[in-house]
């Protein structure tokens, strides 16, 4: 077989299912290791693909550039959510500043928040009520509510949180891929994100394994910019140390 058809082959497989290994790219094409080894490299290289350890992923997850409302999203995966907000809540220490985002997944954390010891600011005011109802102190951003979300945005929200300084930040995310890093729909709630990241000295993206190889249109955060607690690490994320898989 041509060196081209099997970078063909190799390109086609990623286009069908977003990662591929090298023992996958070794039995279908029937080549040894060390060639499907170096047909990633050379592909790499030509900005075909992205290499990983153990294989390659596709340069571009699938883009998600419509937004569900929170009605639509907060029974979707909710146990792995769950687990996920139970283990992000257990980060908080006493005397903490710290953001939780406006999100599904961040609002399970509250029902697992026990640290009174600790402030909280958030741009979500369903998230504020209940902190507030539970006794914790609390911190809302001002800003115009968006409806689809139920978080405060706009240049009043940033401006907020630019005058903060989180020990700790908590945030929602609809995409995750390593070329084009934490993404979201909204350029506004993106730009509320961003500068609620900037401002905190560790930050959590707490994502089920299902945000992983999706894009959203607006990146609010680089692949390294942050922890990602999830449930589950696919394969092609193994190697990176950033990521941490829940209890």
């Amino acid at each position: 077989m041509l060196t081209e058809q099997r970078y063909e082959m190799i390109l086609n497989l990623l286009e069908e299912n977003k990662s591929v290994t090298v023992t996958q790219i070794k039995e279908l094409l029937h080549i040894s290791e060390s060639t499907a080894r170096r047909d990633i490299t050379a592909l790499h290289q030509a900005g075909k693909l992205i290499k990983v350890f153990g294989g390659a992923v596709a340069l571009e997850g699938e883009v998600i550039s419509r937004e569900p409302t929170v009605q639509q999203k907060e029974n979707v995966n909710k146990e792995q959510k769950i687990r996920i907000a139970k283990y992000a809540a257990s980060l908080i220490e006493p005397d903490d500043f710290v953001f939780i985002d406006a999100g599904t997944t961040t609002a399970y954390m509250i029902d697992y928040i026990t640290q009174r010891n600790a402030t909280y600011v958030t741009n979500a005011v369903l998230h504020a009520r209940r902190l507030a109802a539970a006794g914790f102190r609390v911190f809302l951003t001002g800003g115009e509510l968006k409806g689809s979300t139920e978080a405060l945005i706009g240049t009043e929200a940033v401006g907020a949180l630019q005058r903060y300084h989180f020990v700790k930040g908590f945030f929602g995310v609809n995409g995750i891929t390593l070329k084009c890093g934490f993404t979201t729909p909204d350029i506004h709630e993106a730009s509320v994100k961003k500068a609620a990241v900037a401002q905190c000295r560790k930050c959590y993206i707490l994502a089920d394994s299902e945000k992983f190889n999706r894009v959203s249109p607006v990146t609010f955060a680089p692949f390294y910019g942050a922890k990602i607690i999830t449930d589950s690490i696919p394969m092609e994320y193994a190697e990176y140390k950033n990521i941490v898989k829940c209890g």
